[in-house]
Parts: structure tokens; sequence; C-alpha cells
């Protein structure tokens, strides 16, 4: 018994642009030709062609399906890999219906990272912004590092730096700054890689620099990033130096955290 491509495919409960794929990547052996040039499929194929249909089922990649056996093998290490990913695919899912779950109850927020939904009432727009954004340029362990941060900072701290016009006075500029200055301080002693963030950084430096700068000066008006510089010269720089912030040589902000609302890296 032989059948055509359109036969097999359908007793196979494929397509024949399928089987023609499947060919292609080498998942199917090509089956012998009649004189006038049709192809003849035999059940060897028919076999094949539903073992591969069930380790698509199994969620298999095509990709791994050589390594699991053309002829009813399946080797133990290959099967156990496509295991462990299929089991990290399902914990993702439950998470994501876990939080799906929570944002139709009205209990999460969906413009912040995974992880930061508790804290999305202590962050200001602008803050969630950048949380999303760092999310992608530093890695899981800052990204921990930086929430421990947002949990540990008092609540009235930046409600006046939220509303803080573009127009600001310079006195109200400084004296923000100078309250801020402390607390980043004390956040540079703590975690030694805010003073070089380069390790932290999966995408490198020059994307990571560039992303954030674009990003920053979007959601912060001049008198916020103004205020975000100042802080961070007084906090790496003691004021009476000769770096101090009105000094010429004053260094620009270099770490990725302002508290919950500032980030400078440039």
């Amino acid at each position: 018994m032989a059948w055509s491509t359109r036969e097999i495919a359908e007793l196979a409960g494929t397509t024949v642009n399928t089987v023609r794929h499947y060919h292609r990547s080498g998942l199917l052996e090509q089956p012998r030709r009649l004189s006038n040039g049709y192809k003849q499929y035999d059940a060897g194929h028919l076999v094949r062609l539903l073992q591969i249909r069930r380790l698509r089922e199994l969620g298999v990649p095509l990709a791994q399906m050589e390594s699991v056996g053309s002829a009813g093998t399946s080797p133990r290490a290959a099967l156990l890999s496509i295991d462990a990913d299929l089991a990290a695919s399902i914990e993702r899912l439950q998470r994501a219906r876990a939080e799906i779950r929570a944002i139709v109850e009205g209990g999460t927020a969906t413009d912040v990272p995974s992880g930061f939904e508790h804290l999305a009432d202590r962050l200001s727009t602008p803050a969630r912004s950048l949380m999303l954004v760092y999310s992608q340029l530093y890695d899981e362990a800052a990204m921990d590092d930086l929430k421990t941060m947002v949990e540990s900072e008092p609540d009235s701290a930046s409600t006046e730096f939220d509303a803080l016009p573009a127009d600001a006075d310079e006195a109200t500029r400084q004296r923000l700054a100078e309250a801020f200055a402390p607390q980043l301080a004390d956040l540079l002693g703590t975690y030694d890689w805010l003073a070089d963030p380069t390790g932290r950084m999966p995408m490198g430096e020059a994307v990571t620099r560039d992303t954030f700068l674009h990003t920053i000066v979007e959601v912060y008006n001049e008198a916020q990033l103004d205020v975000l510089v100042r802080a961070s010269a007084l906090a790496m720089v003691p004021t009476d130096s000769p770096g101090s912030p009105d000094s010429p040589d004053s260094p620009a902000a270099s770490f990725p955290m302002q508290m919950t609302e500032g980030d400078s890296d440039d």
C-alpha cells in the first residue's frame, strides 16, 4: 500500500505543508518516486509522522525530536532534559495565571515588573516606568536589591519630589537634594554595585546607559533631573571637598537607583 503526500497527511492528521516541512528539517525521510514523479509514502512514513505528532503533543520542540529517536527509541537524557524544560514552562504559566487572577481581582498592577506588584502603590508613575525598563537592563540580583530599596524607603520620602514643578526655584531644588543625599549615601554604602553596575548589565554598558538616559529624560522634568544629579553628587562626595556639587569637577550621578524615583547611570 502506498499513499500520496495528501493522503498520508490526512491519515496522520496533519497538512501537506507540514509533511514538506518535516522533510526539509530532516525529521522525515523522502519517499520513493514513481516514474511520473509522484511521491509514494509507505507505512514507515506514516508511523514516523504519527510519532512526530505524538512528540509535538507532549511539547517536544522540533529541534529536539531527532535526539529522542526515530525508531521508537527514547534516550533517557534527552527526555529528562525535555521534561525539565516543560516543568519550567508550567511554572512560568502558573505564575502568569496567578498574576492575571490578581489583576482581575484588582489586587495588583500591570505596569511594574514581576515581583514588584505589592510595591506599585509606593511608586510614582515615572518610577514604575523606570522599574519596567530596569527589569530589561539589569540582572535578577540587581532587581532584587532594587525591590529591597523600595521596600525600605519611608512612604513620605518622595512626595514633594513627585510634585516638583519644572520651574522649581534654586532653594527648593537644593533642599530636596540635601534631603535625599544621606539616604542615597546609605544605599551606596550598602550596595557596592551601585557605584559600578557594569557587572549587572546583561545587555552591556553602552545599551544600558543609552536606554536609561532616553527614558529618564522623558519621565522626569528638568527640575527633578537637577535634584537627582545634585543629590547623587552630594551622596558620593563630601560637601566640603573639591568635588562637591558647586565644584566644576562634580561627578554626575552614576548608579541605577535614586530612592524609588531617580536613576542615573551616565
